[in-house]
């Protein structure tokens, strides 16, 4: 399926370092309630999801994504602008909540964005089920990037 022209223009933020300090064990793609002007900011590339995390309520089984950095929209004033951090609800099926919930309840995982992007004008969120790397998992995944590039530089040597 090939994006639409509106969408391929649409920016994709990426939270980088999530890679980098976690283990991804499983990914979820889940909606996202905004106000307008948030949507406005978030298609201006105005947004950080470095120190964002989800939480999973089990009172009313909803998912709630805190400390996502939306920046107030230029054009927006007043009472039509919004929060940059406030907590926003997540959207996803009962039985994806109910299973995040038993999962995040062991220890060590965690809910983490890795992105946010548009898909058919909705804004979507990749979540991740993680749980932290230590100082040796990050030194071993550098040294396998090493190898890989050194790799693929004897490969294209090779073709020459």
């Amino acid at each position: 399926m090939a994006k639409t022209r509106n969408e391929s223009l649409s920016p994709r933020i990426a939270n980088r370092k999530a890679l980098h300090d976690y283990h991804v064990l499983e990914k979820l793609e889940v909606g996202i309630v905004l106000t307008g002007s948030e949507v406005k900011s978030i298609r201006n590339g105005q947004a950080q999801l470095a120190q964002a995390f989800a939480q999973v309520s089990d009172k009313d089984l909803s998912l709630t994504l805190i400390g996502a950095d939306i920046a107030p929209y230029t054009h927006a004033h007043g009472p039509n602008n919004h929060e940059r951090t406030r907590p926003r609800r997540l959207l996803a099926h009962k039985r994806q909540i109910l299973k995040l919930l038993t999962q995040t309840a062991s220890k060590g995982n965690t809910l983490v964005p890795l992105a946010m992007y548009f898909v058919r004008g909705k804004v979507k969120v990749e979540m991740a089920l993680v749980t932290g790397k230590h100082r040796q998992d990050k030194r071993q995944d550098m040294k396998n990037r090493d190898a890989q590039r050194d790799i693929q530089r004897a490969m294209t040597r090779k073709r020459l």
